[in-house]
């Protein structure tokens, strides 16, 4: 079986049945990856006995619980390999050359920091996987790579137990704001086996109002304030149009505190970068662009 020179991380906390199959269909691509690494959150006492006898799964593990960006903070600053692609522990690639694919992108890309799949849920057709590509301004944590470097030099991700509206948006602005490039592809494709019903957990709820405050607080500049402030406003205006009551004054009330706790993260990026970024994110990508593939690096 041929093995392609990239690191795969994943972060999990008590989904075993999940993360195994994962793992499986993750070992069975076509090339492999010749390195997958395993965060366990917490007090996740379950998930290492029962992956401890897989072969070619390095285990790590963090004492208190740091949430899935935290675990990928620790699972890429050892990882290996300059390429290294994240899956959440209930994703995986749907075709079996995938990492070839994506070792080809990086070499025909080589301005893009962070490169993204095309994601399907549950319940959502497959489309064909084909072999274009956009800039965009943002990506999916649950099945993109990244080029180590370039993740170090930001500084990584914002640690957060729940990091909805925060994680792969803030990385994207710092990204950005350093002159890198965000690729996304739908010759790349990946199945996240969830129906997403648990967006409408509380918790989750709250935290997307928190969030969106807590990125502005630490990269917006002041003459964005108020906007940052009508940002918020429209996220509780869509919560209360859908019904979605429960969670909202706890993620108001916990916004003080939140920017407390994370104020040592706090770099304002420029308002030339900001301006920028958010006319991408408005635009959607720029015009997509047929590819021209170049051999693969895997042996």
């Amino acid at each position: 079986m041929s093995i392609c020179e990239l690191s795969v991380v994943i972060p999990t906390y008590n989904r075993v049945a999940q993360l195994i199959e994962a793992l499986e269909k993750i070992s069975a691509c076509q090339p492999r990856p010749s390195e997958i690494i395993v965060h366990i959150d917490g007090d996740d006492a379950v998930t290492e006995p029962a992956i401890a006898h897989l072969s070619n799964i390095k285990i790590i593990r963090s004492p208190s619980q740091v949430g899935p960006g935290g675990g990928r903070n620790r699972a890429i600053a050892e990882a290996k390999h300059e390429i290294v692609a994240s899956f959440d522990d209930d994703s995986y690639p749907i075709d079996a050359d995938y990492f070839g694919r994506l070792l080809q992108l990086f070499d025909r890309f080589p301005d893009a920091a962070v490169i993204g799949s095309a994601i399907y849920h549950q319940n959502e057709p497959i489309t064909a996987d084909n072999p274009v590509a956009q800039w965009v301004a943002d990506f999916v944590g649950c099945g993109c790579a990244y080029r180590k470097s370039v993740f170090l030099q930001t500084g990584g991700y914002v640690q957060l137990p729940m990091a909805y509206d925060m994680e792969e948006v803030d990385l994207s602005l710092r990204l950005h704001h350093l002159g890198w490039r965000i690729l996304r592809s739908p010759w790349l494709r990946v199945f996240h086996d969830t129906a997403l019903v648990h967006h409408l957990n509380p918790k989750i709820t709250a935290a997307s109002i928190t969030n969106r405050a807590l990125l502005a607080y630490l990269r917006y500049p002041p003459n964005y304030w108020g906007f940052a402030i009508a940002q918020c406003l429209n996220r509780v205006l869509w919560l209360i149009r859908h019904q979605r009551f429960a969670g909202i004054l706890s993620g108001l009330v916990a916004i003080p505190q939140t920017f407390y706790q994370h104020q040592h993260h706090r770099q304002i990026v420029s308002s030339q970068s900001l301006s920028s970024y958010l006319d991408l994110r408005q635009t959607g990508h720029y015009e997509s662009f047929p590819l021209d593939l170049l051999p693969t690096r895997c042996a």
